[in-house]
């Protein structure tokens, strides 16, 4: 951190959301920290690291844009279980509730860096996703960077908290997925039975 300044915690936070094995939840405490030290300035961190993940977001959302609603239709038609239907009504979801999806998923672990793909997908307006995504990591910057700079050399519980938040979300989905799959498989032995 002392080496690389504030635009390296920014440009490390740009990885976090291209590889979400890199935890923010450990790069903006300690970027805090090394700023609570007097070797980064707190107000550069906070506007390297929200940079970082709008860059980071940006690319992300590049990726969806390149995909396509077209391409995804046919990826999607050929996976087991998935109707195209579950992907025109998650589609109008999104077109319904984007911007508060984008706001709301960069505070989430995981989704923070995923939620960038559907909405380059659906080709949400760079200046909204480019607004949503600049405020929700703000305050997610924000609340781990203050966390590191006022917890001081005990800025590494804030990782132990946050990989708590991690596994509870991480449980929800692989829940939500079991579920997903479960009645699928119900449904498609009806049929056949039936």
């Amino acid at each position: 951190m002392e080496t690389l300044g504030a635009p390296g915690a920014g440009l490390a936070i740009a990885l976090e959301n291209l590889f979400p094995p890199l935890p923010s939840e450990a790069i903006l405490p300690l970027a805090g920290f090394t700023a609570a030290r007097g070797d980064l300035s707190l107000t550069a961190v906070l506007i390297w690291t929200t940079v970082g993940s709008v860059v980071g977001a940006v690319a992300l959302y590049a990726v969806g844009a390149m995909l396509g609603e077209e391409r995804m239709m046919r990826l999607a038609a050929k996976l087991p279980l998935i109707k195209l239907s579950d992907i025109e009504k998650t589609q109008a979801w999104f077109a319904r509730h984007g911007r508060k999806t984008v706001f709301f998923g960069r505070m989430i672990p995981i989704f923070r860096s995923l939620i960038s793909i559907p909405a380059g997908v659906t080709r949400m307006p760079m200046a909204t996703f480019l607004l949503f995504t600049t405020l929700g990591s703000a305050i997610w910057n924000t609340v781990f960077v203050l966390a590191g700079y006022y917890l001081g050399e005990n800025w590494t519980v804030v990782e132990d908290y946050a990989g708590v938040l991690s596994n509870v979300v991480i449980v929800l989905v692989a829940v939500a997925v079991v579920w997903f799959v479960v009645s699928r498989l119900v449904r498609r032995r009806d049929k056949v039975g039936g």
